[in-house]
């Protein structure tokens, strides 16, 4: 993969007026910061940035960030800020990286295959844990972590222990986090819940008696008429 080389300019203002102008001119503003320095305060081209982030590695691309009339720095993306309406990057901070210095990253985990417990069981795939949190340096940085999940069946989960990571690449995060898991739809779990339980505080009750009739070979029964009483 060639080397990415981000141009940049330094900048002394700051503050929302200045931001404004910037992105008139079709920049944004960013921080470039580093391990023994303070941050150093640059404009850079959003499109540059968007192209990165839209990569098969992603924020954890490595690159360089050469900034004019000052010097060429590998970094990665360290924080970015998106326009909540319509998504375009308003401001990126970029963290320099020593070659020989292990580096804490997130990578995002892809999957792969059709769970038997899906295709054959009709379970539901439950994606839990998306990415998770490694220890290598910089020039190891994966752009993603394959996990096979065809052969899982319903009720069953993978952890993070259940991965195997190349030699250089350490794992962060706890071993015993679910990644990934094989469920019953909720629609069916909760039609077996109502079945199963009774209602709390009813009785048993007798079928209700709809409509009475004769019971047959029983004769009908006609009012006795009272007893006219003589008068004296």
């Amino acid at each position: 993969m060639p080397e990415i080389v981000v141009a940049a300019e330094s900048r002394s203002l700051t503050g929302k007026n200045e931001n404004r102008r910037l992105r008139a001119k079709g920049l944004i503003p960013g921080v470039v910061y580093g391990t023994k320095q303070e941050g150093v305060a640059v404009a850079v081209s959003p499109k540059e940035i968007v192209a990165i982030l839209r990569s098969a590695s992603g924020e954890n691309t490595l690159f360089d960030i050469d900034v004019k009339g000052g010097k060429k720095s590998k970094v990665i993306l360290k924080e970015f800020q998106l326009e909540p309406v319509k998504g375009v990057l308003l401001h990126a901070d970029f963290y320099e990286v020593a070659l020989d210095k292990l580096l804490d990253v997130k990578v995002h985990v892809e999957l792969h295959g059709v769970p038997v417990g899906v295709k054959v069981q009709g379970g539901v795939l439950d994606f839990v844990t998306r990415e998770l949190e490694i220890e290598c340096l910089p020039t190891d940085i994966p752009d993603k972590i394959d996990l096979d999940v065809s052969g899982l069946e319903l009720g069953k989960h993978l952890r993070v222990s259940d991965l195997t990571l190349p030699p250089k690449i350490r794992m962060k995060t706890e071993p015993g986090v679910v990644i990934v898991h094989v469920v019953v739809p909720r629609a069916e779990e909760a039609a077996v819940v109502a079945e199963a339980a009774p209602v709390e505080g009813a009785a048993a009750a007798e079928p209700e008696v709809i409509k009475k009739g004769k019971v047959e070979g029983e004769a009908d029964e006609k009012p006795e008429k009272p007893e006219k009483k003589e008068k004296k």
